[in-house]
C-alpha cells in the first residue's frame, strides 16, 4: 500500500466482509463514548441465570444481582483512561469492571480492548492476551469493541514477522488472532454467530499519530 488511507480502506473492506463493524475515531475518548453509547442502546445481556428465583446461597444471590446491570469490561486500560471511561459509564448508569471477570460469567455486555496490531489483508486483529482478564473480555462479552491504533496497522502477516515472534516467545504466551465475530457452521452446516464468543465485533480505527 502506498499510504495509510489506502491501508485503512483495505483493512475496512476485509473486516466488513467478515461481519465486523468498522468506524474511525480521532482520540481515545471518542472510542469510550462510542462504547458507552453502544452499551446504553443495546438490550441487557441475554445470558440469563436459571434458578435466580429460587432460594440461593449468598454467593449465588450476589451473582444473580450482578446481572441486573449493564456491564462493560475494560481490563487492559491504564488507571487514567479507566477513570475517564468509568465517569462516562456512571453518567449512563452502566457498570465498568476490570477485575474478577470470572465472577461475571452470567454475561458481560461489552468487552473493550486496545489491539496490538491489525492485518489488513484479512481484516484480522492481533492481541497479546497473556492477561486472563483480557482473554475473558474478548470471549464472554456479547459485543467486543476493539480499538486499533492506525500506527499498528500492517498490510500482511509477513510485515509483522518480528513482532509476532517476540509475542510468541513470551511465557506463558497467549496471542489471539481475531477475524470477525465468533461463528460456527457445525450445527447442520448453518452459520451461527456468537456460539463461541461475541455476537458482534466493532473495530474502532484510532488516529493515534
Amino acid at each position: 500500500m502506498t499510504n495509510m488511507d489506502e491501508l485503512v480502506t483495505y483493512f475496512t473492506q476485509k473486516a466488513q466482509a467478515v461481519s465486523a463493524v468498522v468506524a474511525e475515531v480521532n482520540e481515545l475518548r471518542q472510542a469510550f463514548e462510542y462504547t458507552v453509547d453502544l452499551c446504553d442502546r443495546k438490550e441487557a445481556c441475554q445470558l440469563l441465570l436459571a434458578g435466580c428465583e429460587a432460594p440461593l446461597s449468598p454467593a449465588a444471590g450476589e451473582l444473580c444481582q450482578r446481572r441486573q446491570d449493564k456491564i462493560i469490561a475494560a481490563p487492559g486500560l491504564d488507571a487514567a483512561n479507566y477513570q475517564e471511561l468509568d465517569t462516562l459509564c456512571r453518567n449512563k448508569g452502566l457498570t465498568l469492571i476490570r477485575d474478577d471477570l470470572r465472577g461475571y460469567l452470567a454475561g458481560i455486555d461489552i468487552g473493550l480492548t486496545v489491539i496490538d496490531y491489525g492485518i489488513a489483508e484479512t481484516g484480522t486483529l492481533v492481541l497479546n492476551s497473556n492477561n486472563e482478564e483480557v482473554r475473558l473480555a474478548t470471549m464472554i462479552s456479547e459485543i467486543h469493541v476493539a480499538v486499533l491504533p492506525k500506527s499498528r496497522l500492517r498490510q500482511s502477516s509477513t510485515d509483522l514477522e518480528k513482532e509476532l515472534e517476540a509475542m510468541m516467545r513470551m511465557r506463558p504466551g497467549y496471542t489471539a488472532f481475531i477475524t470477525g465475530a465468533s461463528r460456527t457452521a457445525d450445527i447442520e452446516r448453518v452459520l451461527a454467530l456468537g456460539v463461541h464468543g461475541p455476537l458482534e465485533l466493532h473495530i474502532l480505527l484510532w488516529e493515534d499519530r
